[in-house]
């Protein structure tokens, strides 16, 4: 039995933590349909994720803080653009496509990372990046743009 207690712990701590991760949508509609029916607004990530370190950062130090995962689904729907490099990472040419009609819309100048929340209409209500500062307090920022649209 004791052997098996250092994998159960591992297990009930991968369990445990992805019971508040952020739901990532990866559709724009599908993204637009649910914000509709749960009258939230839309949280829109365009990110490097394997090249852009302030990407990676971004995810290690606030989207994976335990604080702010249980903030996420309560607030927004969440919406992934990503923008990989390495082949390991490569993305279907159908989600590649899709995350390129979103920059044309929404980072024509492809910049990296940038947060909008925008509304259920496609409204941008507020734009940010990384920004050293914590889970709390980006909690609070995405509060805040949020609240221009209500």
């Amino acid at each position: 039995m004791n052997k098996l207690a250092p994998f159960i712990l591992v297990l009930i701590f991968f369990v445990s933590g992805n019971i508040y991760a952020q739901d990532w949508k990866y559709d724009f509609d599908e993204a637009v349909t649910l914000a509709k029916e749960k009258d939230q607004n839309i949280v829109l990530l365009f990110t490097g994720s394997d090249w852009c370190p302030p990407c990676i950062k971004l995810e290690r130090k606030i989207f994976s803080n335990p604080e702010f995962k249980k903030f996420a689904d309560k607030k927004f729907i969440w919406l992934k653009a990503d923008f990989p490099k390495r082949k390991k990472n490569r993305l279907s040419k159908e989600q590649s496509e899709k995350n390129f009609e979103l920059a044309e819309r929404y980072n024509k100048k492809m910049v990296f990372p940038v947060i909008l929340v925008i509304d259920k209409e496609g409204t941008v209500l507020g734009a940010t990046g990384y920004r050293k500062m914590s889970a709390e307090r980006y909690m609070s920022l995405l509060t805040t743009f949020d609240s221009f649209g209500n």
